[in-house]
């Protein structure tokens, strides 16, 4: 069945970060009101002198802004480029599709947010060196990037543990069985 989704039946709230520059409107969770499996969207609003989210691209997802009233800055790996009400942008998956909007006008900025969910994504943000496993919101720092193999030097001293002699003798005592 399809939904339509219009102003006279979407509500918009403030969401507001403790970075007072980094403030907008969003729609109620679109996506999860449809029981949409393999989208994630959104309506947003974008306040005079407001910025998006942080700087950043996705590894897992795809992005796509559909400006549906007024204008603000893009901001990509090439540089600083004005959209306007109309304009369909697609962010792909990696380094070169990071992005930001900042609203330079004095209207609001109102786009659909549109992503592929494929179940986990990390989102990279290079200004600030994190990383933020999505969709649980963890985030850490790039620069506590390891080695693969860090710590896994004991690897054979915990086998020797396990196959202690008694040690998988308990286990088949418990229940008579092997």
């Amino acid at each position: 069945m399809a939904t339509i989704f219009n102003e006279q039946n979407i509500s918009f709230k403030q969401r507001q970060s403790p970075v007072p520059e980094f403030a907008w409107h969003t729609s109620e969770k679109l996506a999860g009101m449809v029981g949409s499996k393999h989208l994630i969207f959104d309506i947003r609003s974008l306040d005079p002198g407001k910025y998006s989210y942080p700087y950043h691209f996705h590894r897992n997802a795809e992005e796509l802004f559909v400006i549906m009233a007024g204008s603000a800055m893009l901001r990509t790996p090439a540089g600083l480029q004005e959209v306007h009400e109309g304009d369909t942008i697609f962010f792909e998956t990696g380094p070169s599709g990071a992005h930001q909007l900042f609203n330079h006008t004095e209207t609001p900025c109102r786009y659909l947010d549109l992503r592929t969910n494929n179940g986990l994504d990390v989102a990279e943000y290079p200004d600030s060196g994190k990383i933020n496993i999505l969709p649980y919101e963890e985030l850490y720092e790039t620069e506590d990037r390891v080695d693969y193999y860090k710590g896994e030097h004991l690897t054979r001293e915990i086998w020797a543990q396990l196959n202690a002699p008694g040690k998988g003798e308990e286990k088949r005592g418990e229940d008579g069985g092997e």
